[in-house]
């Protein structure tokens, strides 16, 4: 896939790039793992300053970057400039929230026969992060804050669609403060990453893709013995029982849909809804979805922009055509448009069976699978019935019901009457094939910390060190 910003509203290449050589991206890793041995020695004080210098900047800058990203990837450009503010509060939050999160955590020195027992939290080296280009910024700011505050070193590379992004982030943190080499991005093609994680230097891997991205990362990591943190999408459930606000789940539920033009990780896709309230949830529902505006990314009364790429709308086509063809019914949208632009309608689907590839794939596009269940248990069977693991959304008003989905749902993430979003307080992840580890919050910042026990005891000949130390 060619290195180029291709806008999405009219499939016009506007910019192009040569991959880097060999020789440049060496020499780029060497450029991180000296900024390593340097950016480790500074205190998180100082690197807090400059966590909050790049937030002060992308604040300042904030229009002309979401413009970029809208015109890469096609995301309406007020989401856009809501990403380019999320960014901004992320890294004030890491730059306040870091010396708590990385100070020493005190054991019980008795129980252990020492003086003196603590954990400490040390950064590892550079870290190379493999990231998409739904969330071109966010997605890598998420990874970024917390590990340039722990004190790594970060080498990007990023979707090769999205490359002006990918510079972008490199300069702000180098205009921000950080020592050069701290944050690289690197302009290669996915051919190169085997070789970037085999090199001694690099010390770890996050990757945010898709579940065959993960499997090759997780392969090349595991021969090399390097840790890795793998988020690769989900199938995420949406279910509605009959103590639901219906009207409010229905306005939720097409936000949660379409957000970023449906291409989300954490976007409700399966739309489970008990038999009392299906009719009317799914009127209120199909409703909404089709009044939202398709157009112009760039026009403030959009609500949903063009997919990414037309291969992306081809597959998402190509799936809704196939549920049709195997009986299943579109309440609304459900066919691809004439004219420039990689457009799809927001589209709900109903009547789905385990034939149909939407019951078991990821849609990547504003569509929707509805599916009616008569109980809470066999919405939980229907809700886990997939591979995926991400996110989750449950819509009830009972208590028993919220505790119970909040232990029953097998995701990582279980949001009761509510979005599922990301937040920097709270860890992020998946389990089953959407991957493993996670991002954000203390836990996300500790992925890439070396966990150091130190003992210290009264003298050379301290009771502690025995036959029994590890």
């Amino acid at each position: 896939m060619p290195i180029a910003t291709t806008n999405p509203a009219t499939g016009a290449v506007l910019k192009t790039y040569e991959a880097m050589s060999d020789e440049q991206v060496d020499a780029a890793i060497e450029r991180a793992d000296l900024a390593y041995r340097q950016l480790r020695g500074t205190t998180v004080g100082q690197r807090g300053a400059w966590l909050v210098a790049a937030a002060d900047l992308l604040e300042a800058e904030r229009d002309e970057i979401a413009r970029i990203m809208t015109t890469e990837m096609g995301k309406t450009y007020a989401s856009a400039k809501a990403e380019v503010t999320k960014c901004a509060t992320a890294c004030r939050f890491y730059a306040a929230k870091a010396p708590e999160f990385l100070a020493d955590s005190p054991a019980d020195a008795a129980a252990v026969k020492a003086t003196r027992a603590f954990v400490r939290y040390e950064p590892i080296g550079p870290v190379l992060a493999v990231m998409p280009w739904n969330f071109p910024l966010w997605q890598v700011m998420r990874f970024a804050a917390p590990a340039l505050m722990a004190g790594n070193t970060g080498l990007l590379k990023h979707a090769s669609n999205v490359p002006q992004t990918a510079l972008l982030m490199e300069d702000l943190f180098r205009r921000a403060g950080f020592p050069e080499g701290a944050f690289t991005t690197l302009l290669v093609g996915s051919e190169a990453v085997e070789k970037i994680l085999g090199d001694p230097r690099v010390r770890a891997a996050t990757l945010t893709g898709s579940e065959g991205a993960g499997r090759s990362i997780g392969q090349i990591a595991g021969r090399e013995l390097k840790k890795t943190v793998l988020e690769l999408g989900g199938s995420d459930p949406f279910v509605v029982m009959p103590s639901a606000d219906v009207d409010r789940a229905a306005e939720v539920a097409t936000t949660a849909r379409c957000q970023n033009n449906g291409q989300s990780c954490i976007a409700a896709k399966r739309f489970i809804v008990h038999t009392d309230v299906f009719d009317a949830f799914a009127e209120r529902f199909a409703a909404n979805m089709a009044a939202l505006r398709v157009g112009d990314p760039m026009d403030e009364g959009t609500d949903v922009g063009p997919l990414a790429s037309e291969r992306g709308r081809d597959e998402i086509d190509a799936q809704v055509r196939d549920a049709v063809d195997k009986g299943a019914t579109v309440l609304c949208g459900g066919a691809k448009p004439d004219g420039e632009g990689w457009y799809y309608p927001p589209t709900v689907v109903t009547d789905l069976t385990p034939d149909m590839r939407m019951w078991t794939e990821e849609v990547f596009g504003p569509v929707a699978g509805l599916y009616r269940v008569s109980s809470y248990d066999e919405a939980i069977e229907v809700a886990n019935g997939t591979a995926f693991g991400l996110g989750s959304n449950a819509w009830t008003r009972d208590p028993d019901e919220q505790e119970r989905f909040a232990t029953d749902l097998d995701a990582g993430n279980v949001f009761i009457n509510g979005m599922t979003t990301s937040y920097p307080e709270l860890p992020f992840g998946g389990v089953k094939n959407s991957g493993y580890g996670r991002e954000l919050s203390a836990v996300g910042m500790r992925e890439f910390c070396n966990t150091k026990t130190v003992w210290v005891g009264e003298g050379a000949a301290s009771a502690g060190a025995g036959a029994h130390a590890e």
